[in-house]
């Protein structure tokens, strides 16, 4: 699989985080929920639930990948994004990477696949809302060009805590560079 993609966001070197040469990003089906879904539980302080996860994979309006490899001779979920697209407009729902597999440029990679396909449909708008307290998911997005356009105050019910709403305008074109250790 090729990992360089077309985007509206500066060229970024990763020479310390390889991507894993067996990565795949494929379509998120039910029979990855149990990884999924594992995933949700270590990453989030109120995760979703089955049923949530269910709803979103039969929704149209829903896109989901997931980022496998493979691990101990097995094919596993690494990481997972959801989002909606209405119209120009997508809305990031939830991305999120298992702990074993973090900081080898995993969400990165998804994230990168994620926004490639978004405006090959024409979307010309990137919604999300992160955590104030989750800095390197904040550093993830403005890396790719992402900007705060304002606050969600109590938006997480859990505890109570405010959501950066930040936004990506897609236009023009550039390179990100996600070459593996390996590439030369």
């Amino acid at each position: 699989m090729t990992l360089r993609y077309f985007l509206n966001i500066p060229t970024l070197q990763m020479p310390d985080s390889p991507i894993p040469k067996d990565l795949t990003i494929l379509p998120m089906t039910s029979d990855d929920l149990e990884d999924v879904l594992n995933i949700e539980r270590l990453s989030f302080p109120a995760p979703w639930s089955r049923s949530q996860f269910e709803k979103e994979i039969q929704n149209p309006f829903s896109g989901k990948f997931t980022a496998k490899t493979i691990h101990k001779g097995e094919e596993v979920v690494a990481a997972y994004i959801i989002f909606w697209v209405v119209a120009d407009e997508a809305h990031i729902l939830n991305i999120a990477t298992h702990p074993d597999f973090r900081r080898r440029g995993i969400a990165r990679a998804l994230l990168s696949f994620t926004l490639s396909r978004l405006k090959e449909k024409g979307v010309r708008e990137i919604f999300l809302e992160v955590r104030r307290s989750n800095a390197p998911a904040q550093k993830l997005y403005h890396d790719f060009g992402f900007k705060k356009i304002g606050i969600r105050e109590g938006y997480y019910g859990n505890n109570n805590e405010d959501a950066i709403i930040m936004a990506l305008e897609v236009k023009g074109q550039h390179r990100i560079n996600l070459k593996r250790k390996d590439d030369g």
